[in-house]
């Protein structure tokens, strides 16, 4: 931060300050006018960064809606692969680098959107990945969506940075998705008993697909149109979204695929505090649209659950 202006640091001080005290609506307000100077700020748990909004030179960064459509046009590839940069690129080179190895000669299609602007440097030299530069302060669904309308293949994989593949992953994806009933799978599945609380499930038949790892077919991505935007952190989009597909009458189907799952940086970047509040607000969300919808669930309600603002892991 040796070159960070002191206006600067002392808004990021004063951040600090607020976020100490709990006034987050004060701490997010000094956050914008950071950005607004030219800076992002990046919590992590050993402190607090601040680092250029953009990457001068590279290439313009867009707003969500103005990144253009592919899905009109016919597939190209076999499956297409989607990360999002929110800090912390290298976890994304490491799932990259293993999809590579594993892909067993299938066309596939790299889409690495970017929030940051640290991707450009990241993937500079690889060819093969499409970088979806983005604005600052872009929201988690959003920039998802942004990424999703790149993809032109049949299959598409939403992946958290977190997953590294240690085997063929697309291949039982890609066969689960032959079956039209099926709309939504991956290998992390959870049900619910009340709609309040969710729980681990091993399926095969499950209430929602986690976001570290959701895969879909082409087509439905059309017909959901994607991540309810106004989810700017990633807790209960996968759960809003995994519902919206089912409503479609398609199944949410568990898969059991190798992969290692490492520290989840969203989470453990986040304080206690922001956590609850956050989750709380989205899980609220997700309630406004499906309460009381236990026909789109595999168990119904039997038994009073935790919140879901409480639900594990990250």
């Amino acid at each position: 931060m040796a070159d960070v202006p002191d206006a600067v640091r002392r808004l990021a001080a004063e951040r600090d300050e607020r976020r100490a005290a709990k006034d987050f609506a004060a701490a997010d307000a000094l956050r914008d006018r950071i950005a607004d100077l030219g800076y992002r700020v990046v919590d992590a748990a050993s402190g607090t960064t601040l680092e250029p909004a953009g990457t001068p030179g590279g290439s313009p960064r867009l707003r969500p809606q103005g990144v253009p459509s592919a899905l009109e046009v016919a597939p190209r590839f076999d499956a297409s692969v989607h990360w999002l940069v929110e800090g912390w690129p290298q976890d994304v080179v490491r799932a990259l680098g293993a999809f590579r190895r594993l892909a067993g000669g299938r066309a596939v299609q790299y889409i690495v959107a970017d929030v940051t602007g640290q991707a450009e440097r990241a993937f500079a030299e690889q060819t093969d990945v499409e970088l979806v530069p983005l604005v600052d302060g872009t929201g988690w669904a959003a920039a998802r969506n942004a990424g999703l309308r790149r993809t032109q293949g049949r299959v598409v994989l939403v992946v958290d940075g977190s997953i590294e593949p240690t085997g063929d992953v697309l291949g039982p994806l890609e066969d689960a998705l032959a079956d039209p009933g099926v709309g939504v799978c991956g290998p992390f599945g959870i049900v619910t008993r009340d709609l309040n609380g969710f729980e681990s499930s091993d399926g095969p038949d499950v209430d929602a697909i986690e976001g570290y790892l959701m895969a879909f077919r082409r087509d439905v991505v059309t017909q959901v149109g994607g991540f309810d935007e106004r989810f700017r952190w990633y807790r209960t989009a996968d759960v809003e979204l995994s519902f919206r597909i089912k409503e479609l009458g398609l199944r949410a189907v568990v898969v059991d695929v190798p992969v290692e799952r490492h520290e989840h940086r969203m989470w453990t970047a986040a304080t206690e505090d922001e956590r609850a509040r956050w989750s709380k607000r989205n899980f609220n969300r997700f309630l406004g649209r499906f309460r009381g919808r236990f026909d789109l669930t595999v168990a119904g309600a039997t038994a009073d659950g935790q919140t879901g603002a409480n639900r594990e892991p990250g």
